[in-house]
């Protein structure tokens, strides 16, 4: 895989040395970013909010194309929670607008890389735009077999989980069972990642130290990562350390036998 990045990491750079820690046997299958610090890199700069959600765009690029790179299996990014309708109109308006862009702008390059994308979240809540633009990109890049570059927009963890057991009950009373029967194999058979594989490694940006609602399910046993940058200053050498940092660390899945990361 180090071939993939062969164009772009410069001798005796800190990303070549990243890249030269990495172990290629045993990358995480999934990873998923709260993308945070978009209105404070703003606000140190003087600027509106918005500002800060357009630097970040860059930082989107960036880590789709690490992550196809590197050849994760799942990326997955935080990108409008159930909790951001609460923002200002005009910022929402605003957010709605540079996913479509996003879309339209990078839909070829994703597509190139045989990234298949999807959404996670309650899409039916979205905008008719905005949804027929998550339809045209989801509908192109279905056959792909690449790296699965989920965005999740208008989601919720609590949300999700909801919908997964009213989902599965719905099954259960299909079929004449009793809601007892429910099990936490049938929650999992109805997530909006259900098609995924497990969550290896939760990235935040920013430092700050929670969870906002993301991924509550799926991050039992995923390892955490904290960075300080903030998200528009986020790029390769981050997402490389942090996958260097999970490399690092001895996974237990709460037991007391240690764990060798593995794919």
């Amino acid at each position: 895989m180090l071939k993939d990045f062969a164009d772009v990491a410069e001798t005796g750079s800190r990303d070549q040395k990243l890249l030269a820690a990495i172990d290629w046997e045993r990358l995480p299958r999934h990873v998923a970013i709260i993308m945070d610090g978009n209105g404070r890199w703003a606000a140190q700069r003087a600027q509106p909010r918005i500002a800060g959600h357009r630097a970040g765009v860059e930082a989107v690029r960036s880590a789709v194309d690490t992550g196809a790179r590197l050849g994760l299996g799942a990326l997955t990014l935080y990108a409008f929670s159930t909790e951001n309708w609460k923002r200002p109109r005009y910022e929402v308006d605003a957010l709605m607008r540079m996913l479509r862009k996003y879309l339209r702008l990078e839909l070829d390059e994703i597509d190139r890389q045989n990234i298949r994308f999807q959404t996670i979240g309650r899409i039916e809540k979205l905008a008719t735009g905005v949804r027929d633009e998550i339809a045209r990109a989801s509908e192109r890049t279905a056959s792909n077999s690449g790296m699965i570059l989920s965005v999740a927009l208008n989601y919720g963890g609590r949300a999700e989980i909801v919908d997964a057991c009213r989902a599965a009950l719905r099954k259960l009373q299909a079929e004449g069972k009793s809601i007892d029967e429910l099990n936490e194999q049938q929650i999992d058979r109805e997530l909006y990642t259900r098609n995924l594989p497990e969550l290896d490694l939760l990235v935040r940006t920013s430092g700050e130290l929670r969870i906002s609602n993301f991924l509550l399910w799926q991050i039992a046993y995923a390892e955490i990562y904290v960075t300080e940058t903030l998200w528009p200053d986020f790029r390769r050498v981050q997402l490389l350390q942090a996958i260097v940092d999970y490399q690092q660390r001895s996974r237990r899945f709460g037991g007391l036998k240690l764990v060798v990361n593995a794919k």
